[in-house]
């Protein structure tokens, strides 16, 4: 059974990195997919991202405070803009 096949909007809420330090967010997804494209924000103790639609990638809307954009692309393998409304996260 596919749980996301009717939801109106997925948030996907992870650590930014696994164990061993390697990007949790990638390029392309390694796993098998039941729901591919139906993503519509991720959220991690670093950052939140939107997820564009038409796959065109990942906007970076959030951020923790004390946390540099340089070091959140250091851990995204995936590449992501920038929203010019760039906010620190609420916590």
């Amino acid at each position: 059974m596919d749980l996301v096949a009717a939801c109106k909007k997925v948030i996907i809420v992870t650590t930014h990195t696994q164990k061993n330090g390697k990007s949790k967010i990638l390029k392309k997804c390694t796993l098998p997919l039941t729901g591919r494209g139906l993503a519509d924000l991720i959220i991690t103790e670093l950052a939140v991202f939107e997820v564009l639609p038409e796959r065109e990638g990942l906007m970076l809307i959030e951020h923790a405070e004390g946390v540099s954009v340089d070091e959140i692309r250091s851990k995204t393998e995936a590449s992501f803009v920038i929203s010019p409304r760039l906010s620190i996260m609420l916590q």
